[in-house]
């Protein structure tokens, strides 16, 4: 494992954060027990009952990157026992658990009971509650039971630049200082290569993504995706998506819900942007799971045949949702 030496001090503290990192899967593990045991696991009543024959079509096979449910401090529509029950049932491959502030792959462990035969993996997003850019929380993440820990989103929520944007005076996390990237991140990085993990920019700056990309291409980091670089909360120009793309890197579309008002000229664009860079470099994702939001597998089937309906081909949805995805994490 790459080290970089900060004297005894920081040794302790990534210690104690290894140690919070293990008492958060704890306690939403314990969470989900006891949510089987009382017999929760029920599909929520806003779930659509059936998938018409063009969803079914269209899941058939998916996978999708980014699906929230609770536990969770935010307001979650569905659990991951549900989701992962839902997403079995729409004929989906396979989901990647996001959780912004509680690491998820001890929650994949214990869906892939409840949907025996989906692909779930979990993964770390660096934000505030897991220590920031914390290298012993990855490490820990990568030795939960199951191996199922897949992704390292860099901060997303608590990233500076997310802060900034928004004009929010709060503290941050950091990932380079002057131009650069801060030797924790080249740690993290490290690691990713190491263990064969995906690195997820989060809320990051392009430029800061892009260094996150380099430095990772230097490492030999092989599984490496923009999160949805058109988001305002990130805000990648069409310039910086392609040299992302010359990096390695796929490039995330989220879907959200295609049903608000501005889910038409929003999917305008998405295709607009996809087809300058090429279907063969996306992946399609549906970042669903809010509270009043479509289900994650109904929405995602939503985005994927709004995308058909502007121009797509079978083959290259099939390429976005399926077989780039899967590439992603390493499936074969």
């Amino acid at each position: 494992m790459p080290t970089v030496a900060r004297g005894t001090c920081r040794t302790r503290l990534y210690v104690a954060r290894a140690y919070l990192a293990r008492a958060y899967v704890r306690r939403l593990c314990l969470a989900l027990v006891v949510s089987v045991s009382l017999g929760a696991g029920t599909i929520p009543a806003t779930g659509q009952t059936e998938t018409s024959g063009d969803a079914a079509r269209v899941l058939a096979g998916a996978i999708d990157i980014h699906v929230h449910g609770d536990p969770d401090s935010f307001a979650r529509s569905i659990d991951v026992l549900e989701v992962a029950k839902l997403s079995q049932e729409r004929g989906l491959r396979g989901i990647v658990l996001k959780n912004h502030y509680d690491a998820t792959a001890g929650l994949a462990f214990l869906a892939r009971k409840a949907a025996p035969g989906l692909e779930i993996f979990g993964g770390i997003a660096l934000n505030r509650p897991v220590g920031g850019i914390n290298p012993a929380a990855v490490q820990h993440m990568v030795e939960v039971a199951g191996g199922w820990g897949r992704v390292v989103w860099m901060p997303t929520f608590d990233a500076e630049n997310h802060v900034r944007s928004q004009n929010e005076d709060r503290p941050f996390v950091p990932v380079s200082r002057n131009g650069a990237l801060l030797p924790e991140v080249i740690e993290v990085i490290g690691l990713i290569a190491e263990h064969g993990l995906v690195l997820a920019t989060g809320h990051s700056a392009p430029e800061e993504a892009l260094l996150m990309l380099r430095e990772a291409r230097r490492l030999g980091v092989q599984h490496m995706v923009v999160t949805h670089p058109m988001h305002r909360y990130v805000g990648m120009d069409l310039s910086q998506m392609q040299a992302a793309v010359r990096e390695g890197a796929f490039l995330e579309f989220a879907g959200s819900n295609v049903t608000e008002p501005d889910g038409p000229a929003r999917l305008d664009h998405f295709a607009e942007v996809i087809r300058q860079v090429g279907p063969e470099f996306c992946i399609l994702s549906s970042d669903l799971g809010q509270l009043g939001n479509p289900l994650p597998p109904d929405g995602f089937a939503d985005f994927i045949m709004a995308l058909g309906a502007r121009g797509f081909s079978d083959e290259e949805l099939d390429l976005m949702s399926k077989r780039n995805p899967a590439r992603l994490l390493g499936l074969p």
